[in-house]
């Protein structure tokens, strides 16, 4: 064609126009930044999850005292510059108490869902592979299911003493079913896979279908759920303790804050509040780093940005 040249368009020939860029670009969605954009809900609760976390392990080096020091001149005492969040009763310096409680709450959340997580993993392998099993099993985690948590785990408390140790045991037994039954009803829809079928058929033993082709397509819902579990653990904690089942009083937690302020709810409202927004607030961070994972793990939530 010469230079120059225009190419005629027939009459009836429409030219597409360029599509607009959809996606932006590659560096703008790597680093720091294109991360909070593809997931914020995990961003914001990974954050106050690692603040809770900070605050709780470097306690002793933020200006605390000792939570369990008594001074009772100087008991009830407002906000101010001299106790923060002010005092209690019995002249304990509520913010030490506070920081210090987190470390409880937030030790009893991690401790029942890895336990809880691990122990209804194994139990709902067994159960959604072994058919023989499954409903033995099952109509055993039915009927722990029948009784709401919190009860269950005030009549395991009731037998046992007051301490952490039993508080993470009996709100962990409280959470086993529900994880044995997300494990199991996942490990019915994997069993019924054509590659657990081919490696049935050339002669794989159930151990290692279970290790290589059932764990690790469990993990990211049981991720997700544990993270829920931890939340829920927390909140048991803090029931168990305001209800004088839980923690023994001597031990600084945010249930026991709660409950030793009640009294004086009306006129000293601030023993209450300050350790139920930090409670809500960690609450709320576990739930968020949650959401995010479950739009970050699945495909069909996950943010193509």
């Amino acid at each position: 064609m010469p230079d120059g040249a225009t190419v005629a368009i027939p009459p009836g020939l429409a030219i597409a126009q360029a599509m607009p860029d959809v996606l932006p670009p590659v560096r703008a969605r790597r680093g720091l930044w294109g991360f909070l954009r593809r997931y914020p809900t995990m961003a914001i609760g990974g954050g106050l999850l690692l603040l809770m976390l900070l605050m709780a392990v470097f306690a002793p080096f933020l200006w605390t005292k000792d939570p369990t020091s008594l001074a009772p001149a100087l008991r009830t005492r407002e906000p101010g510059a001299q106790f923060w969040f002010g005092s209690d009763m019995l002249g304990r310096d509520v913010y030490s108490r506070v920081l210090y409680g987190a470390r409880v709450s937030l030790l009893v959340g991690f401790s029942v869902a890895i336990c809880a997580s691990a122990i209804g993993l194994a139990i709902g392998l067994f159960a959604g592979f072994i058919r023989l099993a499954d409903s033995i099993v099952m109509r055993v985690m039915d009927g722990m299911m029948s009784i709401p948590p919190i009860l269950l785990a005030i009549a395991l408390m009731a037998l046992t003493r007051g301490s952490v140790q039993n508080v993470i045991l009996a709100i962990t037994i409280a959470e086993i079913p529900r994880v044995t039954r997300l494990v199991r009803g996942v490990v019915l829809s994997l069993r019924e896979q054509p590659y657990v079928d081919a490696a049935v058929a050339s002669g794989t033993g159930t151990v290692m279908i279970m290790w290589r082709h059932i764990l690790p397509n469990t993990l990211a819902p049981l991720t997700v759920q544990a993270t829920y579990i931890c939340a829920a653990a927390m909140i048991t904690e803090a029931i168990l303790s305001f209800i004088g089942a839980g923690t023994p009083p001597i031990i600084p937690s945010w249930g026991n804050i709660m409950a030793e302020g009640r009294a004086l709810w009306q006129v000293k409202p601030y023993i209450v509040f300050f350790p139920a927004i930090f409670l809500s607030v960690t609450v709320l961070a576990v739930n968020l780093l949650g959401d995010g994972l479950r739009d970050a793990i699945d495909p069909r939530l996950a943010k193509k940005l």
